[in-house]
């Protein structure tokens, strides 16, 4: 394997994976509980195809948040592998709060533009958690798992935040360029780590590609941001009288 030419790094890649297809509203238009939902038929085949992009890489990790819609994607996406997924739950999604508590003339910058100021001091995803908050937990995580010497090739299955603020951190934009990550369902990113060999210190990160979606490769059906359906399904259910 090629490495980085500096004396003393290690170069490690990271798989980084958002979740398959799932549903946050039930058939006649009521949220959920997001905590509990399971991948599509979609979700399912999204998650099989990164399986065959990925078939032949010799994957030596595998971390999720500990979500369903996490590890059922991972379990499929390294279908055929002898790898103990772990669960990592500071890589849980950001925490909103209630629909019922969106205020309707607010309603598309807090939910179909959420992310857009997410740089800005105090700022929060909705009613939930602080946007500062969530990225310092986030890249704890992220830290201490790039610092464990025992991996080269990670796959990492999170969800739509999380992803996007680790790739403002490889990318080293702040979270400032966070409404511009987007991330597709089964949508994968890769990027390279020097680490320090012996401290487990990131000197250089290095990206190779961002959300690329095998079952949609020329993003045909890929029109709308990863929050505009969200929104319009809160639109629906408030006209339904369902908030």
């Amino acid at each position: 394997m090629t490495g980085p030419v500096e004396p003393g790094l290690v170069r490690r890649r990271v798989y980084l994976l958002r979740h398959g297809d799932v549903a946050y509203f039930d058939a006649d238009g009521r949220p959920v509980n997001p905590r509990n939902v399971r991948l599509t038929e979609r979700g399912v085949a999204e998650a099989r195809a990164v399986a065959d992009l990925l078939n032949g890489e010799a994957i030596d990790r595998a971390v999720t948040s500990g979500l369903p819609r996490t590890r059922e994607t991972a379990e499929l996406a390294l279908a055929g592998r002898a790898i103990a997924i772990e669960d990592e739950a500071e890589l849980a999604e950001i925490r909103g709060g209630r629909f019922a508590d969106v205020v309707p003339e607010r309603a598309l910058d807090a939910i179909a533009h959420a992310y857009d100021g997410a740089a800005t001091g105090g700022a929060w995803f909705g009613h939930g958690e602080r946007f500062a908050d969530f990225e310092s937990r986030v890249l704890g995580a992220v830290r201490r798992l790039v610092a464990d010497p025992g991996w080269r090739r990670l796959l990492l299955v999170g969800h739509d935040a999380v992803n996007r603020a680790i790739l403002c951190w490889a990318a080293g934009t702040g979270l400032g360029a966070m409404a511009a990550f987007e991330q597709d369902y089964g949508g994968l990113s890769i990027f390279d780590v020097d680490a320090d060999e012996a401290t487990g210190t990131v000197r250089r990160t290095y990206l190779r590609a961002v959300n690329l979606t095998p079952l949609d490769p020329a993003k045909r059906e890929r029109w709308q941001t990863s929050m505009e359906p969200v929104y319009r399904r809160y639109v629906e259910a408030r006209r339904k009288g369902h908030l």
